[in-house]
């Protein structure tokens, strides 16, 4: 990640001046564009750069921030699937532009190595994320029908399925954990139902959770494929291109902001090619970097600020064209948070060390995606920003979910590998376990939009709701307080 700083308009004065936009000047490649293209190379770099003379570091810096300009009511920062939700908010709830910033491209991150559960077994009824995971699941199911009105597929166009999510246990702790489980949810208004052993195998055959096992299940509990709904969700986005009111930069990350002298409010995101002004709002929604992303932007303001996302490593399992059973439902085992704490072990490999610290849990989890594959979680740890594939991770997840799939047992995964694929992310985990939504104390026209660890799918539209509302003043669908930045990253 290159070095990120925040400046005001009053240091960068001749910059600006150059890269003003130019109300004059019409986009030859988008017709009536709303947003303005501005200045495509600065002076400096024609007088010097162009002509072989010695750059300054100086020169560098100012060629650097003036490559182009433009100007959208809103930039958000981040691509995955809370960014481009927002962006869409945006595009069909208002006649705002938008444009989005990622130093990579979309799904590229958390969003695409996800298992797509849209769930709210494992969710509390009357905490503070219940309200915002049940709107953003209505939110989804209205949109798999509007895709339907509209004479598609959603599991063509979404991987939409509702399997029904079942949460197993195997021992009668664990069944008295989920008969209240199920008590809960039906109180709070959802369908559950607790399944005995011999109930839960007319379901899934295959499962071998022994006389004492059991599951909660709730029927309509639904999945996603995490590729196809980014596709369906950028391809909504860029209908709005045309009319100059949404553009993308990928590869192209932010690197500082700009504010205003006067105002102090940010003016605009400078990223590595492009600066965008912004009229309306920053949005950062970059996920596990954000947090990190915040220190560097924000390191030259008076702005005191501790965003404390950090990635939490996970590994999923793929197992394609799998014809030795078929998985129906969505399941989790019920300990999925911290089932097991690796031990410290060995290794010649560094790929396989695994500690304590790095609190590694490994939890069965299992569903049929969209095309018919097996994929079977799930890992999560500390490690860093580290997303290498560890072997030793992945032959746990196989171990683990051959105790309740004996036909896994019967297989070596070693003789699996031509369809075998795994998929590895960085889930930005809170302490609290809470999302961030909302502007920065001091900088209201900033907001994050991160911390949703493996929930990002689920949320992304009761989120992207919630910060439409927030950035327009509006009242917000669900209580926005117990994710508010103040009180939680401020020092």
């Amino acid at each position: 990640m290159a070095a990120l700083s925040i400046y005001s308009s009053s240091s960068l004065s001749l910059a600006l001046n150059s890269r003003r936009p130019n109300p004059n000047f019409s986009n030859p490649n988008r017709a009536s564009a709303s947003f303005r293209f501005v200045h495509k190379f600065s002076q400096i770099s024609r007088n010097r750069a162009g002509f072989g003379s010695k750059v300054t570091e100086t020169d560098r810096a100012r060629i650097a921030i003036s490559a182009s300009s433009l100007e959208f009511d809103v930039v958000v920062v981040g691509a995955g699937i809370i960014g481009l939700t927002i962006a869409r908010q945006f595009m069909l709830g208002s006649d705002l532009s938008v444009a989005v910033v990622d130093a990579a491209v979309p799904c590229s991150g958390a969003t695409g190595a996800g298992q797509g559960y849209i769930w709210m077994a494992h969710k509390t009824p009357k905490s503070a994320l219940w309200e915002l995971a049940m709107r953003s699941k209505s939110l989804w199911e209205m949109l798999a029908v509007s895709i339907q009105q509209k004479g598609m597929d959603p599991l063509d166009v979404l991987g939409w399925k509702k399997t029904g999510s079942l949460l197993i246990g195997r021992t009668s702790e664990e069944l008295a954990m989920l008969e209240d489980r199920v008590e809960l949810l039906s109180k709070a208004g959802l369908k559950a139902e607790f399944l005995s052993s011999h109930a839960l195998l007319s379901k899934e055959p295959a499962l071998e959770i022994g006389k004492e096992g059991g599951a909660a299940f709730i029927p309509d509990d639904c999945q996603i494929d995490a590729s196809r709904a980014v596709a369906f969700i950028e391809k909504e986005n860029r209908d709005f291109t045309s009319n100059g009111r949404y553009a993308e930069f990928f590869h192209d990350p932010a690197i500082s902001l700009i504010r205003g002298s006067r105002s102090g409010e940010v003016e605009a995101v400078q990223t590595s090619k492009n600066t965008l002004y912004c009229k309306k709002a920053v949005v950062v929604a970059a996920g596990s970097w954000s947090g990190s992303l915040m220190q560097k932007l924000l390191i030259e303001s008076n702005i005191s600020l501790n965003v404390p996302v950090k990635p939490r490593k996970g590994h999923l399992l793929v197992v394609e064209n799998f014809n030795s059973f078929r998985v129906n439902h969505g399941m989790m085992e019920v300990g999925y948070v911290g089932h097991q704490i690796a031990a410290s072990h060995p290794s010649s490999s560094s790929s396989d060390l695994v500690d304590n610290e790095q609190n590694l849990s490994i939890s069965m989890t299992a569903t049929t995606d969209a095309m018919g594959n097996l994929v079977l979680g799930s890992s999560r740890q500390f490690a860093g920003f580290n997303t290498e594939v560890e072997d030793s991770i992945i032959n746990r997840i196989w171990t683990r979910a051959g105790e309740f799939f004996p036909a896994l047992r019967e297989l070596e995964l070693s003789n699996l590998s031509d369809s075998k694929k795994v998929r590895v992310g960085l889930r930005p985990y809170m302490p609290d376990g809470k999302p961030i939504i909302g502007p920065v104390p001091g900088l209201p026209n900033l907001l994050l939009a991160a911390g949703h660890e493996g929930g990002g799918l689920s949320m992304a539209l009761g989120t992207a709701e919630m910060v439409f509302d927030l950035v327009l003043g509006n009242i917000t669908k669900v209580e926005p307080a117990p994710f508010a930045v103040k009180g939680r990253c401020c020092n």
